[in-house]
């Protein structure tokens, strides 16, 4: 059985192992989203609730050159950059399940290590306790960026990857996270501006799977 190292303290993480080949072994129950895997999980879960941790915000942060960008023109895609807090949402994965959803999830996320994987301690609103796998971004990685306004909407707005439209990105991530009653101002701004002047985005992943709560 895997177990699933306890954390006290708001700021206190356990770092993964940061290998694929070391997957297997790593001790991931629950995964914490605050962009697309809020809305295009790829896998199936438990159950899910909307938390938020500490010491951390959501930003556009990372550089995309595969999922919504190019090399030639490369797009924008949000992290978990350090300081302040985020709201999200946490999934409990199936039991029996973990190694093979953290793997996949690994292979989505880790392309490039750009993020460093960590567990981090999150409360439910049952007052449960759970160590929740997340991405938070590097700022030694050469895909770290912080980008005037400006840059951002014209990355946003001008840019495709193999996963599709940046601002489809953007957009869909803002109305996800509004179905879910959380406000990220900045993110919001950003999504009205690209919906105002370049259309709704396209129609999200459709998924069977219901929301266990509001």
């Amino acid at each position: 059985m895997t177990v699933v190292p306890q954390v006290s303290s708001p700021l206190e993480a356990v770092d993964l192992l940061d290998t694929l080949e070391d997957l297997p072994r790593l001790p991931a129950r629950w995964v914490f989203a605050y962009g697309s895997l809020i809305w295009h999980p790829d896998f199936e879960y438990a159950e899910r609730h909307r938390v938020r941790v500490h010491g951390y915000h959501r930003a556009f942060c990372i550089s995309s050159t595969r999922y919504r960008g190019t090399p030639e023109a490369p797009g924008v895609v949000l992290g978990l950059d350090l300081g302040g807090s985020c709201h999200g949402v946490v999934y409990r994965l199936l039991p029996g399940q973990e190694e093979q959803v953290v793997e996949a999830l690994y292979q989505r996320e880790m392309p490039n290590r750009v993020y460093t994987p960590k567990l981090l301690p999150v409360r439910l609103a049952d007052a449960r306790q759970v160590a929740a796998l997340a991405f938070i971004a590097r700022r030694d990685h050469p895909s770290y960026l912080r980008l005037s306004r400006d840059e951002l909407l014209r990355r946003l707005s001008s840019s495709r990857g193999g996963r599709g439209l940046n601002r489809e990105y953007a957009i869909n991530t803002w109305h996800a996270l509004r179905e879910w009653g959380i406000e990220d101002t900045g993110l919001g701004e950003l999504a009205r501006e690209l919906e105002s002047a370049l259309g709704p985005a396209g129609p999200r992943p459709a998924t069977d799977i219901e929301k266990d709560c509001p």
